[in-house]
C-alpha cells in the first residue's frame, strides 16, 4: 500500500474552525488562520478578541477543544510547547523569559538536551552566524542583565531560530523600542522572511501593521472577521475591522490659553537600593492646562520619578515645590520627605495612577464600590465610614466611562484589563487633582478604551489640570502632548514641542543624545 503524502500547499500554518472554551466563556469561536510560507502576518484584534488564545493553541500551551491544525498540509496534535517546538513553531513572548547572570549564548542553548558541558567558542560562533545572516546586532558573550530591552528581545529571537523554528509568533515585540530599534527590527524580519522564514505579528500598532506585514488577520469576540492584503488595507478600515463600526482616530489637542505653573522639580536625584543612580539632576516644570509627555525606554527612570513626586520613593537631593490651593490659600508646598498619607493631609491635590494597576492603583479582592472608598473613607468623621457616597460614585462611573461590570460589587479581579484602567483612572479623576499622573494608562488596551482614556486626559487639561503622561507609544505621546520631556538612562535629554519636533529626533533622544546635539531641535 502506497503512504499517503501531505497535499502541496503554500500554507506552513492552518488552523480551521478551532474553538476554545474556559467555563462557561467561549473564547475562540470557529477561528480561522493561515499563515504563508515565506509570509508577515499581522494578528489583530480588541483586547479579548482571542489573538492570544488563538497562539497560545498554536505554540501548545492550550489545547483546542474543537478544530485543526495543519503545518505544511498535514493534520497535527500540538498538545504542549514541546510538540509545537518539534513542528518548529517557536513563540517569542512579550515578558522574556531569561537568565539575567547566563550570557546570551548560554540563554539560547538553556534547556537544550545534549551533554552537560558547553563547548563555549563553537555556540557563540553559531550564535553569531544566526545573527549575521539576519542581520541582528548581538555580543554572545554579553550578560543578560547588561542588556537594553532590545538587546534581550534579540536574545529570545536568535533562541527561538538556533531551536530550528521556521515559524515565529511575535507577541507586541515593538511595545518598548525606540522608532529606530523598531526599524532595526523590521529589518530583521524582512530578512528572515526572505529566507522563507514565517512570521506572525501580534500588535496594537497599527501604522506599523502596515509598514511590515503582507496580510492581516482580524478577529473580533473570539470570531474570525477576515483577512486582507495589506496594501489594500489603511488604519482606519482595519481599525472599523476591529470594533464593527466606524471609529474616530483623531486624538484631539486643545489649547488652553492661561497656564499656571502647579509642579517645579529641581535638581531631582534618586538611588535605587543598590545605591546606583535612578533619576540625576531632573529640572522641568508642569503646568495647568497642559499635557507634559514623558517619552523614554523601558526602564529611563519614568517610575521612579512619578514614585518621588507620590512620596513613593526616595528623594536624596533636589527639590519639588507643588503650587496650589490648600486649605483655601494659595501656597508653594515641598512634596520631599512627605509620605503620600502626609502629602494627603497637607491639602495637596495630587492624583497618581500608577503602571501597576492591580498591585498599587487598586486591591483585586475588593469591589468597586470599595475600591473607590479606599481613596474617600479618610474624609469621614467619626466612627461610621460612609458607603453610600462611594455607591453613588461607582455607579456614576460606570455609565459615564461605559465600564462593562454585572454590577459595582463584582471583584475587580473579574474584569477585563481595559475595565479595571478605566475604573482606577475614574476613580482618580473624581478626586479634583490639580496634578493629575498617569503611568502608560492604555499599555494593553483596546482602541475603545484606549481613546476614553485621552478623552479623559483631555477633559482634566480643559479644567485646568496639569496632566503628566507617561506612555510607551511614542506617535500617541507626540499627537495628544503640549510639551514632550524625554528620559535616557535617569536623565533628561531634552523637553521638546512634539508639534515641530520629528519621530526619529525623539528616538535619538531617547537612546541618549541631548536635543542640543541634534539638528533643529531645542527645547522649550
Amino acid at each position: 500500500m502506497q503512504e499517503q503524502q501531505a497535499p502541496v500547499t503554500d500554507n506552513v500554518i492552518e488552523m480551521i474552525h478551532v474553538c476554545k472554551n474556559f467555563g462557561s466563556v467561549q473564547a475562540l469561536k470557529n477561528v480561522h488562520l493561515e499563515l504563508r510560507r515565506g509570509e508577515i502576518l499581522s494578528l489583530l484584534g480588541e483586547n479579548g478578541s482571542g489573538k492570544t488564545t488563538l497562539m497560545n493553541v498554536l505554540s501548545g500551551i492550550y489545547f483546542p477543544d474543537l478544530g485543526e491544525i495543519r503545518v505544511n498540509g498535514t493534520p497535527v496534535a500540538i498538545c504542549e510547547p514541546k510538540d509545537a517546538f518539534a513542528l518548529n513553531i517557536g513563540m517569542v513572548h512579550q515578558h522574556y523569559k531569561l537568565v539575567e547572570v547566563f550570557t546570551a549564548a548560554e540563554n539560547i542553548v538553556l534547556g537544550l538536551p545534549g551533554a552537560t558541558t558547553i563547548n563555549r567558542r563553537a555556540l557563540a560562533r553559531h550564535v553569531q552566524e544566526i545573527a549575521d545572516r539576519y542581520g541582528f546586532a548581538i555580543d554572545p558573550n554579553k550578560k543578560v542583565y547588561d542588556m537594553s530591552i532590545s538587546e534581550k528581545q534579540t536574545v529570545e529571537i536568535i533562541k527561538a531560530l538556533y531551536r530550528g523554528a521556521d515559524i515565529l509568533i511575535l507577541d507586541e515585540p515593538t511595545a518598548v523600542l525606540t522608532p529606530q530599534e523598531t526599524e532595526k527590527l523590521f529589518e530583521v524580519m524582512r530578512a528572515m522572511k526572505a529566507d522563507n522564514k514565517s512570521i506572525i505579528l501580534i500588535t496594537h500598532k497599527l501604522n506599523e501593521v502596515l509598514a511590515v506585514s503582507d496580510r492581516v488577520t482580524v478577529l473580533r469576540k473570539g470570531e474570525y472577521i477576515d483577512t486582507v492584503d495589506t496594501e489594500h488595507a489603511s488604519v482606519q478600515s482595519l481599525t472599523d475591522m476591529m470594533v464593527g463600526r466606524a471609529v474616530s482616530l483623531e486624538i484631539d489637542r486643545p489649547v488652553i490659553g492661561d497656564k499656571r505653573p502647579v509642579l517645579r522639580v529641581t535638581s531631582l536625584t534618586c538611588l535605587t537600593p543598590e545605591k546606583s543612580m535612578a533619576l540625576e539632576d531632573i529640572n522641568f516644570e508642569a503646568y495647568g492646562g497642559e499635557i507634559l509627555g514623558i517619552a523614554g525606554i523601558s526602564g529611563s527612570g519614568q517610575r521612579e520619578l512619578c514614585e518621588a513626586i507620590a512620596g513613593l520613593y526616595p528623594i536624596t537631593g533636589g527639590s519639588i515645590l507643588y503650587k496650589g490651593l490648600v486649605n483655601g490659600f494659595e501656597v508653594e508646598e515641598s512634596l520631599v520627605g512627605k509620605s503620600p498619607s502626609e502629602i494627603v493631609k497637607k491639602g495637596v491635590a495630587l492624583a497618581f495612577v500608577p503602571e501597576d494597576r492591580l498591585g498599587m492603583g487598586l486591591v483585586p479582592s475588593l469591589d468597586m464600590v470599595d475600591n473607590i472608598m479606599l481613596k474617600s473613607y479618610r474624609r469621614n468623621k467619626g466612627f461610621l465610614v460612609d458607603r453610600k457616597t462611594p455607591q453613588r460614585t461607582a455607579e456614576r462611573l460606570v455609565e459615564e466611562l461605559e465600564i462593562v461590570t454585572p454590577d459595582v460589587h463584582t471583584p475587580i479581579r473579574r474584569l477585563s484589563g481595559g475595565n479595571v484602567q478605566k475604573i482606577l483612572v475614574g476613580r482618580e479623576i473624581d478626586s479634583a487633582p490639580r496634578l493629575l499622573m498617569v503611568a502608560y494608562p492604555v499599555r494593553g488596551l483596546d482602541i475603545n478604551s484606549s481613546y476614553t482614556i485621552y478623552r479623559l486626559l483631555n477633559e482634566q487639561k480643559e479644567k485646568g489640570v496639569a496632566v503628566m503622561f507617561i506612555g510607551e507609544d511614542l506617535d500617541v505621546l507626540m499627537e495628544i502632548s503640549d510639551r514632550l520631556l524625554v528620559l535616557s538612562g535617569g536623565k533628561v535629554m531634552g523637553i521638546v514641542d512634539p508639534r515641530t519636533s520629528s519621530k526619529q529626533a525623539i528616538g535619538m533622544m531617547m537612546l541618549g543624545h541631548e536635543a542640543s546635539e541634534l539638528e533643529g531641535e531645542k527645547a522649550v
